[in-house]
């Protein structure tokens, strides 16, 4: 079996890229008749880890995580990075442990990562291969955490949304502020806003209840998501992470919202991918918005505080690497075995033989 990875993120294509691969449902189901497959996605990634009895070509997995199944132009090609064998192992531990992340230390990687092997496992794409593969990288990434303090500073996503915020209208104390969305991006977000004394908080989400959860523990408003949008008419600060897969937020149901906001700028941070709020919405007068692009240079400041820590991290995922090779090895020995003692078995399905 051939294990391997192939992907894009932050470092290698725009948002733009990032948002035409954003895979669906499809992808696997497309992908899977190859053998053991399972789809990472995130703000800042998207990538396919696989064990298949052929080779798969990028080109055809690319082909696969475009949304709207257009040919994949040569130069969105050269945007896709792929890593074998230990290589790949490297590239998932240092995923899972936060350092290929925008946000060096962030934790969100680590659950986003671990309910995307629980949805391959509940669905039968992940198998023996990559259950090995995703345990051992759950094991580094904890490691990392407990033996290093790479996790220290602004450490998510959307606690440096909040400081462009800050960077934006220095003290939030005052500001009102929505948060689009429910999800784990929004409840650290959320949280930032109220370590800042940020009081008027609104929440929203097509889930009610989850948006009169977080309101609660915040001691902010819940919003119905039927009219989340009137609110931009006196609010400061939109800060939205929704997983729509169309924009939620467009220069024509926005424009009558701020007509009669005289001297009073909206600014909106998107940290969603694909975008909730579509680009042409900067053109508005009056808003100003920010994509999660925008907050890399935000991010290098806090990568420059936990440098030293990244040298032990990598020491700690070396040591993983090596460990998982000489595993895999004997794995590799063991289906080769019974490959010859059972010929007649596929190779997808062997290994329910080891």
């Amino acid at each position: 079996m051939k294990l391997f990875c192939a992907g894009l993120n932050h470092r290698t294509a725009p948002i733009e890229a990032r948002e035409r691969f954003a895979g669906h449902a499809g992808t696997i189901a497309r992908l899977r008749e190859q053998g053991e497959v399972l789809l990472l996605t995130t703000c800042n990634r998207v990538e396919v880890y696989a064990a298949t009895a052929r080779e798969l070509p990028t080109s055809e997995i690319a082909q696969a995580l475009q949304l709207h199944g257009d040919d994949v132009a040569p130069g969105e090609l050269a945007a896709f990075y792929r890593y074998e064998n230990d290589q790949c192992a490297r590239h998932l531990f240092r995923v899972a442990s936060g350092l290929d992340s925008m946000v060096v230390g962030e934790t969100e990687i680590f659950g986003q990562t671990k309910r995307a092997y629980e949805q391959a496992r509940a669905s039968g794409g992940a198998g023996a291969f990559l259950h090995r593969l995703f345990q051992r990288a759950f094991r580094a990434a904890k490691q990392v955490r407990t033996k290093t303090e790479i996790t220290r500073g602004s450490i998510s996503v959307g606690s440096v949304a909040v400081e462009l915020a800050e960077k934006l209208f220095g003290d939030l104390r005052g500001r009102k502020v929505l948060v689009l969305g429910a999800g784990e991006t929004s409840e650290k977000t959320l949280r930032a806003l109220a370590s800042r004394g940020v009081s008027d908080l609104r929440v929203t989400n097509r889930t009610a209840a989850r948006a009169e959860e977080l309101a609660q523990r915040f001691d902010g408003m819940a919003v119905p998501f039927t009219g989340w949008l009137e609110h931009c008419r006196e609010i400061d600060i939109l800060l939205s992470s929704t997983a729509a897969e169309t924009h939620l937020v467009t220069p024509e149901n926005l424009a009558p919202m701020i007509r009669h906001r005289v001297d009073r700028p909206l600014f909106i941070i998107d940290i969603a991918v694909p975008r909730d709020v579509a680009p042409e919405v900067n053109g508005l007068e009056g808003v100003y918005l920010y994509d999660i692009d925008s907050l890399q240079s935000i991010a290098d400041d806090t990568l420059q505080l936990r440098r030293q820590q990244i040298a032990a991290a990598e020491a700690i995922i070396n040591e993983h690497v090596a460990d998982f090779s000489r595993q895999m090895a004997q794995f590799g020995a063991r289906e080769q075995r019974v490959a010859t003692l059972h010929p007649e078995i596929p190779a997808t399905l062997r290994v329910s033989e080891l």
